[in-house]
């Protein structure tokens, strides 16, 4: 088959972040089917298009056995909720003219991946003018999320993204969603047959750990980075509002008599407020890190303690699967879980760690203090999450399950 995939934050091959997409392309490569891909020329958590794009709109690039094209994205993007806004819809109107003008041959099928959800529009254009079934992936349940953290309030702004919402829904031949709570909210409250939705989750990428797993000299490393000593929980991913990484900020100052000490490795707009925050309170015991690439952070996540799952406390994200989740258990450490909902159920049926109530310090001083009277509990819940994602979750075998869906759209 040759696909078309549509998605912003495609990764780089050298950039940091969540690599679902990257991965499951390349395994589709690898089984003989072609991929090219519309992708941003901004990272999510970034503030500037790097060098070899500034001044360009479109530029072809090869990844893998992929051909990627770099559509312009507005550098607004992370300067304000309209300057996001504006990185959505300059990729959309961007990636509409490459997939009409620039994108060549024939193609069986175009995919979607949102947010941003307005791109499938994009998708859906090109599925028509180009005659293919389009394909609609919801990655989060926006615009409830964005609503329900305070991003999004203008109500004319709701009202179009409900609707543009409603009309992808409607025109997707295939909705893929990433955890059961989604499946349920398109079924159930937004009136999407069964027969139009399937469920490929996140997942965990055993090619990278298991590799790293055998290589990484733990100890080593550890001194190199200064850890040697400090019981390490380590969080990977946005600095954002959805994220409240504030709540980790209480934590550090409570646990301030013990050897913790918190990573917040990542980008994102509440960065430089939550370092700032952190020098006036005085907290020693949480350390910014740069976003690295992913090879880097699974090193990071080895020589931790545990990892760390941590979002804001609204009713939306008690449906979200975190995708650092699955990295933690690749990695065989147990799970700090400050997300309730699908997220908690996840590490309570694997035994890979424990839910904490987000945004109370108590409770994360209590729960993290009985980890450290029980170090074997560590290596327990690790194996643990480890057995069940191996099980449930291994990126490769649900990939080929999310091709056979695909195969199965185009056959109809």
């Amino acid at each position: 088959m040759n696909i078309l995939l549509i998605h912003q934050y495609f990764l780089e091959e050298d950039d940091p972040g969540g690599s679902r997409w990257n991965e499951f392309s390349r395994i589709w490569t690898a089984e003989g089917h072609s991929v090219t891909v519309l992708a941003g020329m901004m990272h999510y958590n970034g503030h500037e298009k790097r060098a070899e794009y500034k001044g360009k709109y479109f530029v072809k690039k090869k990844q893998g056995d992929m051909d990627v094209w770099r559509c312009h994205v507005s550098e607004a993007y992370n300067k304000s909720f309209l300057g996001r806004l504006w990185g959505y819809f300059s990729f959309m109107f961007s990636a509409f003219y490459a997939g009409l003008f620039k994108v060549k041959g024939r193609y069986d099928v175009v995919i979607v991946t949102s947010p941003p959800l307005f791109v499938g529009i994009t998708g859906y254009l090109i599925s028509r003018l180009r005659r293919m079934p389009f394909v609609f992936e919801v990655r989060d349940l926006w615009p409830e999320s964005a609503i329900d953290t305070g991003v999004l309030t203008n109500k004319l702004i709701i009202k179009l993204a409900y609707w543009v919402e409603a009309f992808i829904y409607r025109t997707a031949r295939l909705i893929n969603v990433l955890t059961p709570a989604f499946y349920n909210a398109l079924r159930d409250k937004k009136g999407m047959p069964e027969r139009k939705l399937i469920q490929i989750s996140n997942a965990a990428d055993f090619s990278l750990s298991e590799k790293l797993l055998r290589e990484v000299d733990r100890d080593t490393f550890r001194k190199e980075h200064g850890l040697d000593g400090h019981f390490v929980i380590t969080y990977v991913g946005a600095h954002g509002v959805a994220n409240h990484l504030e709540q980790v900020l209480d934590a550090g100052e409570a646990l301030a008599d013990t050897n913790v000490l918190f990573l917040l490795i990542g980008q994102g707009m509440e960065k430089d407020r939550l370092k700032k925050l952190a020098a006036d309170r005085k907290i020693t015991n949480v350390r910014f890190l740069d976003a690295v690439p992913k090879a880097e952070v699974f090193r990071y996540i080895l020589a931790s303690e545990m990892g760390a799952s941590v979002l804001k406390r609204v009713d939306t994200f008690k449906t979200v699967y975190s995708n650092k989740t699955f990295d933690y258990m690749s990695c065989k450490r147990p799970i700090l879980m400050a997300i309730d909902g699908v997220s908690r159920e996840l590490v309570e049926a694997a035994g890979a760690g424990i839910y904490v109530e987000p945004e109370n310090t108590a409770e994360y001083d209590r729960i993290i203090r009985q980890y450290l009277a029980d170090p074997g509990r560590i290596a327990r819940e690790g194996e643990s999450g480890y057995r069940y994602a191996r099980e449930n979750f291994d990126r490769e075998v649900l990939a080929k399950r999310y091709l056979e869906h695909i195969k199965d759209v185009v056959k109809k």
